[in-house]
């Protein structure tokens, strides 16, 4: 059962004088940002582990800022926090109600009861945090729970031992140092000093919070991969080395189940399902999973296919169930004014989604930023392939101690992510930015990637540093296309032919905006309007994209190139360059641009590939 109403309506939040919640006058809102209310994100927030009985801790939590790191080591007295704060949001944000800048320590408070069968059912009571930016440690009734390094991964407390009936309080302590100082940290295009193609960071609890109800026995995580030839492989992981038995049914759309499996958790078994139907872009079909272990039952998904390298006329492909595919799709940075890194709500985020396909496209590539579980749902559903970036570390070259967490982070990236189907290749370095090149430690890192997940392909430095790793050889070039052919920038290497071309960042042409559509914060005539080209009306800025379509259609046709990301899905900030204005108000493509796609698809396949047609 969801209980996503019951703390707001059974247990009253702290009282004391302070600032209530209201939302804040973003510097520019969209059609969401009034709509979002004091439930927020009221979905269950794992769909590949779901499970009945949870209980929503979103909605309004108590806030101040801290002095420093020694305030982590004791939670405050109720008194101290007494202004309103939305969870989850970025401090940074209008949706938050607070919309403050270069907060490093926080405090944040609660109160919640757990519905009263859980004290009989449950054998263990988890805390689960979808994402907390970027250091968090956790007080249950004034005892230490966890902590938790990281901003963008989920991470979950056994609260069973501290939690009393009756009245519970959580505290979180959050220490966020973005760029500041000489600490280098993954935080993708988060700065304190926002400018053209950095933006304005995100501190606090930005994914939901949520109470869970297990066994005793229970099972912590799943990791399902199923191919285009039938072939499960599947691995139900617990909080223990024991192995129990674990049973898998496999169901179809129409609710029978057509395979049934029994194995073993914390070991990798794998079965077979007869003629699936397959996961494509042009047909998303995915299928339902029951995992059983004694009394848990979790729910979850999956769909068939494989991904893969192979030669087609002789040039190395990326093949989908054997096939070669031409991928467009933009760069997808994920930002929205009233929320930031944080959607308003599912519809929101879905909108960019929708919209991208509407157009015919069938890839995006995730920039430097990881989504909540609902966006890669939400791309499995849809049938867009997804190109997963690794959140970034600043653009200078680390230590040893911080390349080390980075690639610690690198494995929570793929371990939480790797049983999405949509997700088909993981990036390492952007740009490099963090890139060490005084030795290549890409070559290292993209083979323990291979080891943990062998069944996506690897972009180990999309533009610049490129040295050979990695199933891709990745350009940039703005704005005119580089895809495969034997021209390059200095920037990049020539095309090496023995691995797979893509035209990894190329576009960013953009348009004056007016007033409404803008990004209203005080900033220079320099730092606005920004982008790689800038065209004064959508007249021109359509005929200049279908120029570079057509340069990219060329090349297809006449050398190597597999793949495109044009820059970007949206404007972000001061960056003009988006398929639509930040508000998600203005739409800048014309008609055209579907055709001008359709013809990136067809030249493909007149060097062997697959023509993708339109749905």
């Amino acid at each position: 059962m969801h209980w996503s109403l019951f703390p707001l309506a059974a247990v009253p939040l702290l009282t004391q004088l302070g600032h209530s919640y209201e939302v804040k006058t973003p510097p520019l809102d969209t059609d969401w940002t009034y709509k979002v209310g004091t439930d927020p994100w009221p979905e269950y927030p794992r769909p590949q582990l779901r499970r009945d009985d949870w209980l929503s801790l979103n909605g309004i939590w108590k806030w101040r800022a801290a002095s420093g790191l020694a305030e982590a080591t004791s939670p405050p007295v109720d008194e101290d926090l007494i202004d309103d704060v939305l969870v989850p949001s970025c401090l940074e944000s209008a949706l938050s109600g607070v919309m403050v800048q270069d907060v490093t320590y926080a405090w944040f408070t609660r109160n919640f009861e757990v519905p009263e069968d859980w004290e009989t059912t449950a054998g263990r009571i988890l805390l689960n945090f979808e994402a907390v930016d970027y250091e968090a440690t956790v007080y249950i009734n004034g005892k230490e729970a966890g902590f938790h390094r990281g901003g963008y991964w989920r991470f979950t407390i056994d609260a069973t031992d501290l939690i009393v009936s009756g009245n519970n309080t959580i505290h979180v302590f959050v220490f966020d140092p973005t760029d500041m100082g000489d600490y280098v940290i993954p935080l993708g295009k988060q700065t304190r000093s926002p400018s053209h193609i950095f933006y304005t960071p995100c501190t606090g609890i930005w994914q939901s919070v949520w109470l869970e109800a297990v066994p005793a026995s229970y099972i912590t995580q799943l990791d399902v991969a199923a191919g285009m030839d039938g072939k499960v492989t599947a691995k139900v992981w617990t909080g223990s080395n024991s192995s129990e038995a674990v049973k898998v049914e496999v169901i179809d759309n129409g609710g029978t189940v057509i395979a049934t499996h029994e194995g073993s958790s914390n070991e990798e078994f794998t079965f077979t399902v007869d003629s699936p139907k397959l996961w494509s872009p042009n047909a998303p079909n995915l299928y339902n999973l029951t995992f059983t272990m004694g009394s848990d039952e979790v729910k979850s998904y999956t769909g068939f296919r494989t991904i893969s390298v192979g030669e087609v006329q002789g040039i190395p492909r990326p093949l989908i169930n054997g096939e070669f595919i031409f991928q467009f799709g933009p760069l997808d940075q994920g930002w929205f004014p009233d929320g930031l890194m944080t959607p308003p709500n599912r519809e929101a985020m879905e909108y960019d989604l929708k919209f991208l396909k509407s157009q015919g496209i069938n890839m995006l590539r995730k920039h430097i930023k990881v989504e909540p579980d609902l966006y890669y749902r939400a791309c499995d559903e849809l049938g867009i392939l997804v190109i997963q970036d690794m959140v970034s570390l600043r653009t200078v070259t680390p230590n040893a101690e911080q390349q080390a967490e980075w690639e610690r982070q690198i494995d929570l990236l793929i371990n939480q992510h790797k049983s999405y189907p949509s997700i088909y290749t993981w990036v390492i370095y952007n740009e490099g930015w963090g890139q060490i090149t005084s030795y290549y430690p890409e070559f290292d890192i993209a083979a323990h990637i291979k080891e943990m997940d062998p069944t996506r392909l690897i972009d180990a430095t999309s533009g610049w540093n490129d040295h050979g790793a990695g199933d891709w050889h990745d350009n940039h070039h703005y704005a005119t296309p580089q895809c495969g052919t034997p021209f390059y920038s200095i920037l990049s290497t020539p095309y090496d032919n023995k691995r797979i071309a893509i035209q990894g960042e190329f576009g960013g042409i953009g348009h004056n905006i007016s007033e409404e559509h803008a990004w209203k914060v005080q900033k220079s005539i320099n730092e606005v309007n920004q982008t790689y080209e800038l065209s004064t009306d959508l007249e021109a800025y359509n005929y200049r994209g279908h120029t570079l379509l057509r340069e990219l259609r060329e090349q297809i046709e006449k050398y190597s190139c597999s793949a495109a990301v044009w820059t970007q899905t949206t404007d972000v900030e001061g960056e003009v360059n988006g398929f639509m204005t930040y508000d998600r108000r203005l739409i800048r493509l014309d008609d055209q641009w579907k055709d001008d796609i359709q013809a990136l698809y067809d030249a493909a396949a007149s060097r062997g590939g697959a023509s993708t047609t339109r749905r």
